[in-house]
């Protein structure tokens, strides 16, 4: 009876092994944050596992363009090269989230006034250091405060205080340190970074918010998973992540 139960146990085991499934994810590191907290709670409600690549916003995108193999792979507007590429199910388009771009400084320092163009400004022409994700890395933060910069016409004033970073956590790391005296990144990266705080999303008149969309793979060996995937990735549950993780959901 001992050897039967056990036998009964192990067929159950290699059973449910056998059912389960893996399907692959990319996505950019604005989103991380809140994919580290979703992607455990979509295996532990299905049973399948998910095997996830966490880029850059335009490292990403050319990753999914050049068809590198990922069943669902999250990408920032505009989508029409990644549509053009034969690479994703054009009808699966499903925004997730969009995220703005934040000012950050270390923790415990006064949270400066950033509510108009014309202050964040004057904050960043004050300020003697500051650091941000390196657009030539293909950081879409980086690449979005680049333009801001342009718009309020202080680019070339800038320059000498600059600091490039790894990425949004490289950014906040050298916050962190006292490196620099203010950090800008993606408000998602901002609010999970320890020795840093939030002070708030730039102004919409000086930087658009990034939007991230999902899409299903047009060569995914499991359709069926990653659409559950997707769809998990932009119900409510997802929803109630983003908005914690510092971004909006939808469009």
């Amino acid at each position: 009876m001992k050897h039967l139960i056990i036998s009964t146990l192990a067929l159950f085991a290699l059973s449910g092994a056998a059912s389960a499934a893996e399907v692959t994810l990319i996505a950019p590191g604005g989103i991380r944050a809140a994919l580290e907290d979703l992607v455990p709670k979509f295996e532990q409600q299905t049973g399948n596992k998910v095997k996830m690549t966490i880029g850059s916003g335009g490292g990403t995108k050319q990753q999914v363009i050049k068809g590198e193999p990922f069943d669902v792979p999250v990408v920032q507007l505009p989508v029409e090269p990644v549509l053009a590429s034969g690479q994703v199910v054009t009808t699966s388009e499903t925004p997730l989230a969009h995220v703005a771009v934040g000012i950050a400084v270390r923790s415990g320092q006064p949270h400066p006034d950033i509510s108009t163009a014309d202050k964040v400004k004057q904050l960043l022409l004050n300020a003697k250091s500051i650091s941000y994700p390196d657009p030539a890395a293909g950081a879409a933060a980086g690449d979005s405060f680049d333009r801001t910069m342009a718009k309020l016409g202080i680019t070339d004033q800038m320059k000498p205080k600059i600091k490039l970073a790894q990425g949004g956590r490289g950014a906040m790391e050298l916050l962190a340190k006292g490196e620099v005296e203010i950090g800008l990144t993606f408000v998602s990266e901002i609010i999970t970074e320890p020795g840093v705080e939030a002070v708030g999303a730039l102004p919409r008149d000086i930087s658009e918010p990034t939007v991230l969309i999902g899409f299903l793979s047009a060569q995914s060996k499991d359709p069926a998973t990653a659409k559950a995937l997707l769809a998990f990735l932009s119900g409510p549950t997802a929803a109630a992540v983003y908005k914690a993780r510092g971004m909006e959901p939808g469009r």
